[in-house]
């Protein structure tokens, strides 16, 4: 067994080497262990439309049971519909199969003890019972059942949005789970959609489904501007991230979309908290804050912030990963279709695209996401040491990673909890201030063997 596969929120490798029948069987068997621990017996199972995921679908469903544990089969599904499932049915927990963003080879599993997904210390402890193969079973004999979830989603969308006529969106699915979902839901909405790579096919033919990077984006920006959408979206190979294109083709990354909804929810929740990870701008902390908001940083992470959205009680939360996570009006899990249709809804009753929408906001030279390769055994230690080099000389953000403040804006590396990578963002108030920046940043990490 690989300990490495198990991550800070959730267990994620290469399928066919980190994954063979017997260690999703003992899986299985763990995670029923933990729910039987908590009095659990009932959960929901989902997977997406990787070529790996039906082999491992039925290996853990195999483990599940022999823990006494009645299983519901969603099906093929996004993420966050297993997700609904869970929290929309009572369930007792809910796992999802999916290498999210990852490539093809790649799959995993995110796995929930009651409403929401264990991350962190218990996805360890999860790891030292399969170690020790310390299994539990409830003595009963349990049943697999299948209920399409899928409807049941549907009806509630359509039961919370009201969208305004004439709006046209182009729609990316990936050839992930997402757009199979998303697009057909616009139509009932009444968008005119613009439709691309919206059939599932787990070999990802005509892009790689992570809408955080710029290449895979380009066929959207066309097609909203050949075709003179409003607003194009993407979602990444599960729909639990959302990516999105203004009116003139330009690509708006994840803070500046939260921008838009937190200003939005503010209008009518005065006060509200609203949560960003450390990858978002100074701007939407300073927007939050100058529209009346409480902004709240903290680290990156679906559970990870799911559990900081709980605890604080905050309105909203997101991440630049375009993770969002909605506690104002919806059940506060990150999903990339529900929040599509928010965006829709504000666009359409402002009258006006997010170009429009965010210009106001104040200009700065960015950088997206950059992601490093790094080995998972190094690239803690390498962070550890950034950190070390900056504390003392400039102020140092170190809640998740190293985040560094300067006279002329800030710089961040942080270890990926999902891929061995190292991910960097810049920000400054001008081009040549990035530069600098970056070319420091980027110094150091060779001379520490990144």
């Amino acid at each position: 067994m690989n300990p490495l596969v198990f991550r800070e929120y959730d267990i994620r490798g290469v399928a066919e080497r980190d994954f063979d029948h017997d260690f999703v069987v003992r899986l299985g068997r763990g995670w029923a262990t933990m729910l039987v621990r908590a009095g659990k017996r009932r959960v929901t199972l989902g997977r997406d439309c990787r070529l790996s995921s039906p082999r491992l679908h039925d290996a853990l469903i195999e483990g599940v049971l022999a823990g006494g544990i009645d299983v519901v089969d969603v099906g093929v599904v996004p993420t966050p519909l297993l997700y609904f499932s869970v929290v929309h049915w009572q369930m007792d927990g809910g796992a999802m199969l999916t290498g999210s963003h990852n490539a093809a080879e790649y799959n995993g599993f995110k796995v929930g003890v009651g409403p929401s997904t264990i991350f962190g210390a218990e996805i360890q402890r999860l790891r030292e019972i399969i170690e020790r193969e310390d299994f539990e079973t409830t003595g009963r004999r349990a049943t697999l059942t299948e209920r399409p979830v899928i409807d049941d989603y549907r009806d509630f969308m359509k039961s919370q949005f009201r969208l305004a006529g004439g709006l046209k969106a182009a729609v990316d699915g990936g050839n992930g789970c997402g757009g199979a979902v998303g697009a057909p839901l616009m139509r009932e909405l009444g968008v005119e959609t613009i439709d691309l790579y919206i059939d599932m096919d787990g070999h990802f033919p005509h892009h790689h489904p992570d809408p955080t990077i710029e290449e895979n984006m380009r066929d959207l920006q066309a097609a909203v501007l050949r075709q003179g959408a409003a607003v194009g979206i993407a979602y990444d190979g599960d729909a639990d991230r959302v990516g999105a294109v203004d009116e003139t083709g330009r690509i708006v990354w994840g803070d500046e979309l939260m921008v838009v909804f937190a200003r939005a929810i503010l209008s009518e929740r005065p006060g509200a908290a609203i949560i960003g990870d450390v990858k978002c701008s100074d701007r939407l902390y300073r927007d939050i804050e100058a529209h009346g908001g409480r902004a709240i940083m903290w680290k990156t992470g679906h559970s990870l912030i799911k559990s900081k959205l709980k605890q604080e009680g905050a309105a909203f939360a997101g991440e630049m990963s375009g993770h969002m996570f909605f506690a104002d009006r919806y059940y506060g899990f990150d999903d990339a279709i529900y929040a599509s249709l928010r965006l829709l809804e504000i666009v359409g009753r402002e009258g006006r695209g997010l170009r429009a929408l965010l210009s106001d906001l104040p200009k700065a030279s960015v950088t997206p996401e950059i992601r490093v390769d790094c080995p998972d055994e190094r690239k803690f230690e390498i962070v550890r040491r950034l950190a070390d080099y900056f504390r003392g000389r400039y102020e140092v953000i170190d809640i998740d990673g190293v985040r560094v403040r300067f006279p002329n804006g800030w710089g961040l590396a942080r270890a990926s909890n999902t891929q061995p990578a190292l991910v960097l963002r810049f920000e400054a108030r001008d081009d040549a201030a990035l530069t600098e920046i970056r070319s420091l940043f980027e110094a150091k990490l060779r001379e520490f063997g990144a």
